[in-house]
C-alpha cells in the first residue's frame, strides 16, 4: 500500500512551499516535478513559449514512472506538478500504479485568482516560469472534477494553514 499525492497548481501558487510542507510533515518522499523536465523545456519556458502537450508527455511519463519506483517499495510520495489538465492528470493515475494493490494517487489543488498570483510571481527570483505565460497557463487549466480524487485549497490562505489543511485531507482519506 501507498499513497502519492501530486500537489498541483499554476507556476506562482505556491505548490512548491506546500508540497515540501506536506512531505515533512507526513515523513514522505519529495519531489519536485521542475527538476524532472528536460532542458529543452526549461529553454523553452526562459523564452517566453508555453510548452505544448508533446512537450509535457516525455516530462509527465517520467513523474510518473519515478511514482510508480517508489510505490513499488513501498513508499508513499509528495510529489509537485502543474497538471493542469485532466489527461496530465491521468498520466499519473495510469503511469503504473496498482488501485488494487492500494496504490492510491491524489491531487492538492492549490488555486486561487489570476491576479494574485501574477504579483507573487512579480516578486518571484531564480526560476525559469516568466509572468508572461501565467495566462497560458489559466487558459489550459481544467479543474479537477467531481470524480477525481482530490481537495482544492484556496491559495490566499498563508502557507502553514496549506501545509495543514492538505495534510488533514490525506489522513483524513486514508492516505
Amino acid at each position: 500500500m501507498s499513497t502519492h499525492i501530486v500537489v498541483m497548481g499554476v507556476s506562482g501558487s505556491g505548490k512548491s512551499t506546500v508540497a515540501e510542507g506536506m512531505a515533512e510533515r507526513l515523513g514522505w518522499t519529495f519531489a519536485e516535478a521542475d527538476e524532472f523536465h528536460p532542458q529543452s523545456n526549461i529553454d523553452k519556458m526562459e523564452g517566453g513559449t508555453p510548452l505544448t502537450d508533446e512537450d509535457r508527455w516525455p516530462w509527465l511519463e517520467s513523474l510518473a514512472a519515478w511514482m510508480a519506483d517508489k510505490a513499488a517499495k513501498g513508499e508513499d510520495t509528495v510529489i509537485t506538478s502543474s497538471a493542469l489538465k485532466r489527461s496530465y492528470r491521468d498520466v499519473f493515475r495510469e503511469g503504473g500504479l496498482d488501485p488494487e494493490k492500494g496504490q492510491r494517487v491524489a491531487f492538492v489543488h492549490v488555486h486561487g485568482p489570476f491576479d494574485v498570483i501574477a504579483e507573487r510571481m512579480e516578486h518571484r527570483r531564480g526560476h525559469f516560469m516568466p509572468e508572461s505565460l501565467l495566462q497560458s497557463q489559466f487558459d489550459t487549466l481544467e479543474m479537477l472534477g467531481e470524480d477525481e480524487d482530490g481537495v482544492v485549497l484556496d491559495l490566499r490562505r498563508p502557507p502553514e494553514e496549506l501545509i495543514e489543511a492538505g495534510v488533514a485531507w490525506v489522513r483524513e482519506t486514508g492516505g
